[in-house]
């Protein structure tokens, strides 16, 4: 079981009141949330390895370089050298460290890479792994990993982590006529607001499945529109003729990658705390109760 970290915290931050808090007052509503997300994930899917996959770098400058509207918008400060600070809410961004505090005191494997994001560490961890895959999500550019044949799937959360779509190739071609491969050409197509993806201008969802389903593949779609015979209409061959720049690129951007260089780390899900004594003081000191609670007994199971 591979976790989007962030985009779990980001939700356990959201769907947790701030009233929850540690015995000095601060905030741990995204802590307590995301270890009870992890209990259930747990108690539900009984997974033998789980890794916390995590944002070493949220805006990769070689993504930035090909596609500079890339994730631009959700920027608070540059950092020439290094990554850009996101946007963060002002009470989740001291968690963070908490977070991955309590993970590795656990013994929960934690794994970022420097220049990568967490959807490039959970692609390349997919792509080695020799059985089946579930990756938890709230972030969709990860169907594109979906793979029946190998048993990768997407859960992706409807409501918490109790309720959760079972993202498989079937549910993809039903609702957005694509399988998991194709999945990253139709994203590429309509473009994404919420990453800085600006897509084709007049290409949207549908368009772009319509188009995938006849043509294969967003290299048959181009070679459509060298084609005059392939039937593309004018104002489409047009409008994807003009977008060549950033067809040529966004590929390498939305595609996350399967070759980072993974630390060597134990995957195993621990059945006692790693660093007891450490667990012993975050506990104390951020008050995470029955959260942690639950959690630890549901791993001594």
């Amino acid at each position: 079981m591979l976790l989007d970290t962030a985009s779990l915290y980001f939700r356990a931050y959201f769907g947790v009141p701030e009233s929850v808090k540690a015995p000095d007052g601060t905030p741990v509503n995204a802590v307590r949330g995301l270890l009870d997300f992890i209990d259930r994930l747990i108690k539900d899917h009984r997974p033998d390895r789980l890794v916390a996959c995590m944002d070493a770098d949220w805006r990769p400058a070689w993504r930035v370089e090909l596609i500079p509207s890339y994730k631009a918008h959700r920027v608070a400060e540059e950092h020439p050298g290094g990554p850009d600070e996101e946007q963060v809410p002002d009470t989740l961004s001291p968690q963070v460290p908490v977070i991955e505090a309590v993970l590795d005191a656990i013994g929960i494997a934690r794994v970022g890479v420097a220049g990568y994001e967490a959807d490039d560490v959970i692609g390349t961890c997919a792509a080695r792994a020799a059985g089946p895959v579930d990756i938890v999500t709230g972030d969709r550019d990860l169907y594109q990993l979906v793979d029946d044949a190998r048993g990768v799937r997407v859960l992706y959360p409807l409501k918490g982590v109790g309720t959760l779509q079972t993202t498989d190739e079937a549910l993809l071609r039903a609702k957005y006529g694509v399988d998991g491969s194709g999945y990253a050409d139709l994203a590429l197509l309509r473009g994404d607001p919420s990453d800085g993806l600006p897509g084709v201008p007049g290409i949207g969802e549908k368009t772009a499945a319509r188009l995938l389903d006849r043509f294969g593949d967003l290299a048959g779609i181009l070679a459509a529109v060298d084609d005059p015979g392939s039937g593309l209409t004018p104002s489409q061959r047009k409008r994807l003729d003009e977008a060549r720049p950033y067809l040529a690129v966004a590929p390498k951007v939305v595609r996350v990658a399967t070759d980072v260089p993974l630390p060597d780390v134990d995957t195993a899900l621990p059945r006692s705390p790693r660093d007891a004594v450490a667990l012993d003081a975050l506990a104390s000191r951020w008050g995470l109760g029955g959260s942690l609670q639950r959690l630890l007994a549901t791993l001594a199971e």
